[in-house]
């Protein structure tokens, strides 16, 4: 299950009724977000490999959760590392341990609850465990009184319907709907209509019954299809024939009826061989049309009303659902560091730099060859014999901030239409930051250059300052624009930070990079800079501000490996949505 709730009491009452619940004795082990590979695999235990002289396991969570349920907290802020771990436990139900001079392969059968944290811009767990974790239930919007708590009753009927789960069967004909609802919903995983089978076997076994009928598979579409819904689905009515009935046409008056068919025992009509045993009539299909369609049509509405109304309402404008991003996220991007950070494990190398050294890790290393080495080692050598193959170094990790270029078209033709939506898009946007930890930079290009009106900053007052005095008007130089943002992304990455560069034009250049005009002549060296742009790397978003697609600026956006957005509708807030939802591409 993947629970999407903040911590309070909601959510330790729901945690509570799931213990309640569950069969004695079965272990519920907590997941903290920052577990080492070490805890949740396990690996060398260092003290008693030292005492023996030779390698003994020390056992992980995962293995000690056989049979159990994983309660992983803080989920949204899970090592891609530890969500990849739980992901091959949930599919092979083992965990293989090859390090250290160990070789085991353990059982892992084990159930995950995935604690979600994560709150408005914040990130989502992983995409890969999310998949493979059946219902997603959001409890944000419960309170305490909502909760129910377990009691006799309710944990006897649990109980009863985990024993008669076995024997419970689901009709070819719910699977298929079940099938088709999810693919209608635009949910693209497999797995997702196979969860959602299972949840509806599930629901047959509660309310005591050993076969799947629709309303169990109504529920399996609201807990599982529906929070993964990614299209609003089409369900088409039927359509009512209200042609009048046609009569048959009458035989022509001057026709000759038909003649009587001759009778069985004439001699001129062959005798029909009499059936053969073995030929069966031809099978009936299995399902009826009409009601399969009606079967599937109800899914989709259950699965539709579980969706949240402002969901539904941006799945049907077309709006993109924020995913992860690999690059530029709450925080920023990851960067590897040998001293500052958060530490995030170790790495063989010798110490040098700054770098320090992993103690723990270079003794689990040393750990197995104790007995070879002391074997061969001189009278008088130490207790435990370390070489430098053995040393680790420590590992550390720390968030870059984002910084987003703006590149702003103040020219003639973009102030009559862009001008003023730009700035209210720039300033939502910044007092964002506070909380995102970003920059803003703002770069506007009018006339013959380009100017920087905006240096990277998150100050929301200084910010309304640049942007109120900035006027309209003049030549598009577009050229020196795209030079300009390079060459202050450049500086970005100097520092530590992750540029994105947001470019706001029309696209339709003509002023070169020596100020004179030219249309032709500042289009082509307008695409040059957008190549050269490109070869930087990074993020690059075009935003074209004409009140109709341009195709010079989809042009500029191919030309910098850029996303192009076309708003010609677009206000401040939904400029300020859409290069939000640009930066979740990363």
């Amino acid at each position: 299950m993947l629970l999407r709730a903040p911590a309070g009491p909601v959510r330790d009452a729901w945690l509570a009724l799931l213990q309640a619940l569950a069969p004695a004795g079965m272990p519920l082990p907590r997941l903290p977000a920052s577990a080492s590979e070490d805890r949740l695999l396990g690996g060398l235990d260092l003290s008693a490999t030292l005492a023996a002289g030779r390698p003994v396991a020390q056992a992980g969570l995962l293995h000690q959760a056989d049979g159990g349920i994983v309660i992983a907290a803080m989920a949204e802020r899970m090592p891609a590392v530890n969500a990849a771990h739980l992901c091959a436990a949930l599919d092979t139900a083992a965990v293989r341990l090859e390090r250290d001079g160990l070789a085991q392969h353990l059982s892992a059968r084990v159930a995950v609850v995935a604690l979600d944290e994560s709150q408005g811009e914040d990130r989502p767990p992983s995409a890969a465990l999310a998949d493979r974790l059946g219902l997603w239930v959001d409890l944000t919007e419960l309170s305490v009184r909502d909760v129910v708590t377990a009691d006799a009753t309710m944990a006897h009927e649990v109980a009863q319907a985990r024993s008669r789960l076995p024997e419970v069967t689901v009709p070819d004909d719910i699977v298929q709907a079940l099938c088709a609802a999810s693919l209608a919903l635009g949910v693209d995983s497999p797995r997702a209509a196979w969860a959602a089978v299972r949840c509806a076997r599930a629901a047959a076994a509660l309310r005591g019954a050993t076969v799947a009928d629709a309303d169990d598979a109504a529920l399996a579409a609201r807990l599982v299809l529906a929070p993964r819904a990614t299209r609003q689905p089409v369900v088409e009515a039927p359509q009512e024939d209200t042609a009048p009935p046609q009569e048959p046409p009458s035989p022509p008056p001057e026709q000759d009826p038909p003649a009587p068919p001759d009778p069985p025992d004439s001699p001129d009509t062959p005798d029909k061989p009499p059936p053969s045993e073995e030929e069966e009539p031809p099978a009936e299909p299995d399902l009826d049309p009409q009601n399969a369609q009606a079967l599937e049509d109800r899914l989709i509405e259950s699965a539709v009303a579980a969706i949240p109304a402002g969901l539904l309402a941006r799945l049907a404008s077309g709006e993109r659902v924020r995913g992860r991003s690999a690059d530029a996220g709450r925080a920023g991007a990851a960067a590897a560091s040998a001293v500052h950070g958060r530490p995030v494990g170790s790495r063989r190398g010798v110490p040098r730099g700054g770098a320090r050294l992993h103690l723990i890790d270079t003794l689990r290393a040393a750990a197995p060859w104790q007995r070879l080495r002391r074997a061969h080692a001189p009278v008088g050598a130490p207790p435990i014999l370390v070489r430098p193959d053995d040393f680790h170094l420590r590992r550390h990790e720390q968030k870059r901030t984002t910084t987003t270029i703006f590149a702003l078209d103040a020219s003639g033709s973009s102030a009559l239409y862009r001008l003023a939506e730009a700035k209210g898009a720039i300033e939502l946007l910044l007092a964002e930051c506070y909380v995102r930890r970003d920059q803003v930079a703002v770069l506007a290009f009018r006339g013959t250059a380009a100017e920087v009106v905006l240096p990277p900053t998150r100050s929301l007052v200084r910010a309304k300052r640049g942007l109120a005095g900035l006027p309209g008007g003049g030549g598009t130089p577009l050229a020196a624009a795209l030079d300009a943002a390079a060459a202050m992304a450049a500086r970005v990455r100097r520092t530590g930070g992750t540029p994105v560069v947001v470019l706001l034009t029309d696209g339709r250049a003509n002023v070169g990079r020596d100020g004179l005009g030219g249309r032709a002549r500042a289009q082509d060296e307008a695409l040059a800079a957008a190549r050269a742009l490109r070869a930087q790397g990074g993020s690059v978003i075009v935003i074209d501000t004409s009140v109709r697609p341009e195709p010079a600026a989809r042009a500029l956006a191919l030309a910098a490996g850029a996303r192009y957005l076309a708003l010609p509708q677009a206000d401040a807030a939904a400029l300020s949505r859409a290069v939000q939802g640009a930066h979740g591409r990363g």
